[in-house]
């Protein structure tokens, strides 16, 4: 297992969300300081903001993808399409390992609502499927940059 695999499920233990431990290994690795990571990646926890939408350990490596490989001019439109093709594949991989992308199927409960989120954490759903997520993530990210 990597540094950087170890440190996200660290950053997960820790209570940050799945987003933050994801992203800031590899944000830190990158350049960026922790608090910077952190902050940046917080509004994707719980499916966006607790929307239950795109899983945060996805978007959190969806950010690493684009930190990597992002454009940084319009005109580079080769770097643009590179990035999306590895973020396609990323989350082509996480489906066919989980069945989904989105947070409310792969949790099993919606987290919109104050009941959910507390149902979820009642059943301790975060520990029993976000911790394999982050893990899965990460290990996929490693594959791919």
């Amino acid at each position: 297992m990597s540094e950087k695999i170890a440190r996200a499920g660290k950053l997960f233990q820790q209570g940050f969300s799945c987003s933050q431990a994801v992203f800031t290994p590899y944000a830190v690795e990158a350049g960026l300081d922790e608090e910077t990571a952190l902050r940046l990646s917080q509004v994707f926890g719980g499916g966006i903001s607790h929307m239950g939408l795109t899983c945060g350990a996805v978007t959190g490596a969806l950010l690493v993808i684009s930190l990597h490989f992002g454009r940084t001019r319009a005109e580079d439109k080769a770097s643009r399409e590179r990035t999306y093709e590895l973020a396609q594949k990323f989350c082509r991989q996480f489906t066919e390992k989980f069945g989904s992308i989105n947070c409310t199927d792969l949790i099993g409960c919606s987290l919109k609502t104050a009941h959910g989120l507390a149902l979820a954490s009642e059943k301790n759903l975060f520990e029993k499927y976000c911790s394999r997520y982050v893990e899965e993530a990460c290990l996929l990210l490693e594959q791919l940059i």
